[in-house]
């Protein structure tokens, strides 16, 4: 065969989604539906998960017997929620931690420091319905403790809420960060939410709430300042 009529084959590139898991399999890191998978996620990846995901919900539409091409409405659906997922909805799995400015404890606090309420959204990790509620930081520095900026602590429970969740875990989460940025004698993490997986299917019960807290430290020891830090939240409400 002459050289002019060799054919040039390409290797075929596997997909976005494949070659992510498979980093993650080679560096045995755990990729459940709340971890965050970012640092096995290389520049310019996230776009083509968009296209990935976006092909296939554009399946399950398909599957649901919506005629997305005549109909105006879902013509881009797929797309638009295969962005929504990765960048809004899901993104806490796929970025990396944001930026939190700490500062020694110069001044020697010691004294209850509460924030909140922050407004948090997440999606249950069973129905990927929605998760809306507030949460509240209490926490009792030590002289050795690092503290955050304010806004910090809003931009940690969003990343952590931002991820497929069930309650009880993501309270978990948000206090074990915080925890090992801080360094505190106490600290003190409460969650009340609304669940979607109730409220819109299910038992359809709108008035349901859930309610958990996290108690470390100086919080599970001292009935006072649980009590304090009870409270002082419960007037914010």
């Amino acid at each position: 065969m002459p050289n002019d009529a060799i054919a040039i084959f390409k290797p075929v590139q596997a997909m976005v989604s494949h070659r992510i898991r498979e980093r993650l399999l080679a560096r045995r890191e755990r990729f459940f539906a709340n971890d965050n998978i970012a640092a096995c996620i290389e520049p310019g990846e996230l776009d083509e998960l968009v296209d990935e995901v976006g092909a296939k919900l554009q399946h399950v539409l398909e599957s649901l017997v919506i005629d997305t091409g005549a109909d105006h409405n879902t013509r881009d659906t797929g797309r638009r929620v295969a962005k929504m997922f990765i960048h809004e909805v899901f993104g806490g799995r796929y970025t990396t931690l944001p930026p939190v400015t700490e500062f020694p404890n110069a001044s020697a606090l010691d004294e209850l420091m509460i924030v909140g309420p922050i407004t948090v959204r997440s999606a249950c990790s069973h129905h990927l319905c929605p998760i809306i509620g507030k949460v509240w930081i209490g926490v009792m520095p030590s002289k050795d403790s690092n503290l955050i900026g304010l806004s910090k602590y809003a931009r940690i429970a969003q990343w952590i809420m931002s991820r497929p969740q069930i309650q009880e875990e993501a309270v978990l989460q948000l206090a074990d960060l915080l925890q090992k940025k801080m360094q505190p004698d106490g600290l003190a993490v409460l969650m009340q939410a609304d669940h979607f997986c109730m409220q819109w299917r299910g038992v359809k019960d709108s008035d349901a709430s859930m309610t958990n807290s996290v108690m470390r430290g100086a919080f599970r020891d001292s009935a006072s300042l649980r009590a304090e830090f009870l409270s002082l939240i419960r007037e914010r409400k």
